[in-house]
């Protein structure tokens, strides 16, 4: 049986990675999560025996340590962080702290005989864009913020612990996913959620910022294929979507697909944290999926209808 641990596993897509994992009868799935954004209602315990859920921060040694200990694992999908621009950009102290959550899993995993550590990185450390489709290889790292800077970092620690003790890892640069259980105050739920309840949808600025939209199940098949081949292993992959659209875009596509009133309302542009492209190169992704990743249209349409009855 592999023993497998996901940190941040309360969260959207970590959630939805440890039930898929915990489908194999073959894998013993552990969750930890402090419960900061998460929500332990993302993972259903009953319908797996072999999934284990323990309240836990990454970030404190003594509580990490004592679950490396207990189980001893083979694989680690270190997911946990502080999510959102805005929550990241309003605590930035707390943001840094993850560099200690990073430090610790890999000081375990390199100790422990873990074989390989997977690692949720961002879109966030390509900074401003200066080329579009942002590539794996050549697109150069160019992250200011916080959390862009900690998941640069975390990069920069996994490529060293391979280099030194040998420990193999996989980087996933996600951008923006989404999906039925996304917390509600991500943008696709929160624009749903206001068009269902024929509420103003606001946007930060003009709107005319760009964005790709990658559902789950794409986002999830991608990383699991990634997890069971050897294609991405001590490499970097771009989990997303390669069509862009408007952020007011957006918008306009759930009035339609939601035949709601709803205004589209703007507000004053964020201070910092809104790039103004993100679009990846996902050929890599491509390959690891083996079809097209689902349209965006046909995404939103499951959210809404998921939604409505009040999944």
């Amino acid at each position: 049986m592999a023993r497998i641990l996901v940190t941040g596993g309360a969260g959207f897509i970590a959630s939805e990675l440890a039930i898929r994992l915990a489908s194999d009868p073959g894998n013993e799935v552990v969750v930890v999560d402090n419960l900061l954004t998460g929500d332990v209602r993302k993972l259903p315990h009953a319908a797996f025996p072999n999934l284990h859920f323990i309240k836990c921060d990454v970030n404190r040694f003594e509580d990490i340590s004592s679950v490396f200990y207990a189980y001893r694992f083979e694989h680690v999908f270190h997911y946990a962080a502080v999510v959102g621009v805005k929550r990241t950009t309003d605590n930035p102290v707390m943001v840094l702290r993850d560099i200690d959550g990073i430090r610790n899993v890999l000081d375990l995993s390199k100790n422990m005989g873990v074989k390989r550590v997977l690692f949720s990185s961002s879109s966030e450390v390509y900074g401003e864009p200066v080329e579009i489709p942002q590539n794996e290889r050549t697109t150069p790292l160019n992250s200011k913020l916080p959390y862009a800077i900690v998941k640069n970092i975390g990069e920069a620690f996994l490529r060293s612990y391979q280099k030194e003790y040998g420990l193999n890892y996989t980087v996933f640069r996600f951008f923006n996913t989404y999906g039925p259980k996304q917390s509600r105050d991500f943008v696709v739920s929160k624009f749903i959620n206001a068009a269902l309840a024929g509420e103003d949808i606001t946007l930060f600025g003009d709107g005319l910022q760009t964005r790709t939209f990658c559902y789950i199940d794409d986002n999830i098949d991608a990383c699991l294929s990634a997890f069971h081949g050897t294609d991405v292993i001590n490499d970097v992959v771009n989990i997303g979507s390669e069509v862009e659209i408007t952020i007011k875009g957006l918008a306009e596509l759930i009035v339609e697909l939601t035949g709601s009133r709803s205004r589209i309302v703007h507000l004053p542009p964020l201070e910092e944290g809104d790039m103004t492209r993100r679009m990846p190169d996902v050929t890599r992704m491509r390959a690891l999926l083996g079809r097209e990743p689902l349209p965006l249209r046909q995404g939103l349409q499951r959210v809404i209808e998921a939604f409505k009855q009040g999944n």
